[in-house]
């Protein structure tokens, strides 16, 4: 009896270790700092340490070949070889410049690639931004124009025409990163996920309890965290550009860092802020910023045109509108669903 007992005692201590074995803790969300700002991907305990590790990876790689400021990118070496030389550039920097140049045409300039010496000499998020005389704004606008921009498919080329001409491509970027996020996440077959890439929101799947997504809205005149209200939504992206991201201060004035293009300063039409809610956060997070500059009228003219497309528009009256496609619901008293 003993001796059997021994190994009954051994048979299921055993059991017991390969139940432990196979039950891993969920691997929680996991917060970086890329693409100059925090992304934060939530698997929602689906995730492996290698996902996460391969999702980052690919934006730091996006980050490196994209931003303006890395010494090296391929946006560093076009915007160096303005009106020199066309510069061949990876896949991913020619479909997301092609795809900027697309919005830049569709949006009439309202959205540009090529705003960078704006951006420059008005140096808003930087450490020393400061309002531009109107010499030094009409010295530059000659410069920023997608039309300049000089694209070859089949060799992978980009060209600025003019010298002194440069890309940013920070209106675009972001939501191309979340895309590939989302790409990642499926890949791994993963079913469920929320990514935010420094307010570009986008979710994988639906809800395991089958409800719709809450994607908050920023409130535009508050901090961070605070929300007006929030869109309900299956699998999309929620794309915001507002006042509160990248502005400063001078003499009681408040400049923020969307830019009129055509004119040289922050556009002023009484937006606050516009979120763009579709399909593909590439497509959204352009949009976002082309909508905002056109202003309300035209701005709703084109995401109406679009299928697909919805967005909130959010005016310093505090009234919102909002168009007809979404599920928008109210939290902040403060404001007023005005319409759709």
């Amino acid at each position: 009896m003993f001796p059997r007992m021994i190994k009954l005692r051994f048979f299921f201590a055993g059991i017991v270790v390969l139940l432990l074995s196979g039950c891993s803790k969920p691997v929680p969300p996991r917060s970086e700092f890329v693409l100059a700002t925090i992304c934060a991907i939530d698997l929602y305990g689906n995730g492996t340490p290698q996902v996460y590790h391969d999702v980052f990876t690919r934006l730091r790689e996006i980050e490196s070949r994209m931003s303006v400021f890395v010494e090296g990118s391929d946006v560093d070496r076009i915007n160096k070889a303005a009106g020199v030389e066309a510069v061949e550039v990876h896949p991913d920097v020619f479909n997301v410049i092609e795809r900027a140049v697309y919005y830049a045409e569709l949006s009439g300039g309202a959205f540009d690639p090529a705003v960078e010496p704006l951006v420059s000499l008005w140096g808003i998020g930087g450490e020393n931004p400061r309002v531009p005389a109107s010499e030094e704004i009409e010295r530059v606008l000659p410069l920023i124009n997608w039309r300049d921009i000089e694209l070859d498919r089949g060799n992978k080329t980009v060209f600025l025409k003019r010298p002194g001409m440069a890309l940013d491509l920070g209106g675009i970027a972001k939501g191309y990163a979340a895309d590939e996020a989302a790409a990642l996440i499926k890949k791994a077959r993963i079913h469920q996920a929320m990514i935010n890439i420094g307010g570009n929101v986008l979710t994988v799947g639906e809800k395991k309890d089958g409800r719709p997504w809450k994607i908050g809205i920023q409130d535009p005149m508050n901090t961070h965290g605070a929300y007006i209200g929030f869109v309900q939504t299956g699998e999309k992206t929620l794309v915001t550009s507002g006042v509160y991201e990248r502005f400063f201060v001078a003499d009681g004035a408040r400049y923020h860092h969307l830019f009129s293009p055509s004119l040289g300063y922050p556009a002023d039409n009484g937006l606050l802020s516009v979120s763009i809610i579709a399909d593909v956060s590439m497509d959204a997070d352009a949009l976002s910023t082309a909508v905002f500059v056109l202003g309300y009228e035209k701005g709703r003219a084109l995401v109406e045109s679009l299928e697909g497309v919805d967005a909130v528009f959010v005016f310093d009256d505090r009234n919102i509108y909002p168009t007809g496609g979404i599920d928008f619901t109210l939290v902040d008293e403060n404001y007023r669903v005005t319409g759709n």
